[in-house]
């Protein structure tokens, strides 16, 4: 029985359209919380009961771990679901954190497809840019998967204005996805002043600050070595007390709601246009649904004009990826 309130949103010119709220799968291969390949099935089956049938992952999740089991859960029931994936992020490997050398972007479609366990991708991106390959090259060979059939629609992940641009010059572009909330806005928010003039969706992920709207302080300050969160400067010495101060602010906006911090962050990032569609993840049904219910709640100009005074652009503190990582994006 689905919880979805709200009508779907289209994934730029493609003929997708999927619930304003999707599900980002990467937490499901322990990035964050080790949990089982069991557990992380049962999240995608409450999901698609529950109207969330737009789910993201990617090759770099697990080293192809992540596809498997998205693959796995949803390998009967796939007309229910809008399957979106990545490549090319390489994560630094041999020095590299991006390759998108056509044949690369051509063999890892097939390595995905098979993992996945699917006859076609719904929506594919290049996970990071190729600074060392024109995106001319990159997006071309990505369209000629489009061409055979097994890829339906283009996307891109973390990449700048410019360069998208000349993607869709090569190739509409459907979709960009990056990192998108109160929190860390400001790349997001400049370049959907091109998304929107070329009718682009923009896809947000981490809308939760990476757990920073949903988990309990203490939890956050004492997240376990083996979190990958543990790297990244806004979980670290005073940058996470900074930054858990600024989501508890909202603790007040969201009681006069009737709803948790998590559902108001949600719920302003829904309300900056129909353009953005939020992948959250999580590793517990409960959140799932909780963070669906999201969809329940309307804001006021007056309501969005509250919230940004509490948390307006550049508030957070710490860089939003360790610095060794920061080149490999926005590129």
């Amino acid at each position: 029985m689905s919880i979805q309130l709200a009508p779907p949103r289209q994934i730029g010119h493609s003929t997708m359209v999927v619930p304003p709220i999707g599900l980002g799968c990467m937490s499901l291969s322990g990035v964050y919380n080790k949990i089982s390949d069991e557990q992380g099935e049962a999240i995608i089956h409450a999901a698609l009961d529950n109207g969330v049938t737009f789910l993201d992952t990617a090759d770099a999740y697990g080293a192809g771990h992540n596809e498997e089991l998205v693959g796995r859960a949803i390998k009967h029931r796939r007309n229910e679901v809008s399957l979106a994936t990545k490549f090319g992020n390489l994560g630094g490997r041999g020095g590299k954190f991006a390759d998108g050398r056509p044949d690369f972007v051509i063999a890892s479609c097939e390595a995905s497809l098979k993992r996945l366990g699917v006859e076609v991708i719904d929506l594919y991106y290049q996970h990071r840019v190729d600074p060392e390959v024109p995106i001319e090259d990159t997006v071309g060979a990505m369209a000629m998967l489009v061409q055979q059939g097994k890829v339906r629609a283009l996307g891109l992940s973390e990449a700048s204005p410019a360069t998208i641009r000349r993607a869709h010059a090569t190739h509409p572009i459907a979709a960009i996805q990056s990192e998108y909330s109160l929190l860390y806005r400001e790349q997001a928010e400049e370049t959907r002043k091109l998304t929107r003039e070329l009718g682009i969706a923009f896809v947000a992920y981490s809308p939760l600050g990476r757990g920073l709207f949903t988990a309990a302080p203490e939890r956050l300050r004492q997240i376990d070595a083996t979190d990958s969160r543990k790297r990244h400067p806004r979980f670290q010495d005073e940058n996470i007390e900074r930054n858990l101060a600024l989501s508890q602010s909202l603790a007040a906006i969201a009681e006069r709601k009737r709803c948790c911090v998590s559902q108001l962050a949600l719920a302003w990032l829904l309300a900056q246009g129909d353009d953005v569609i939020a992948i959250p993840g999580t590793t517990r049904i409960a959140n799932l649904i909780e963070n669906a219910g999201a969809l329940r709640i309307s804001l006021s100009k007056e309501d969005i004009a509250e919230i940004e005074a509490l948390i307006p652009p550049g508030a957070a503190s710490g860089l939003r990826y360790p610095a060794a990582q920061i080149g490999s994006i926005y590129i």
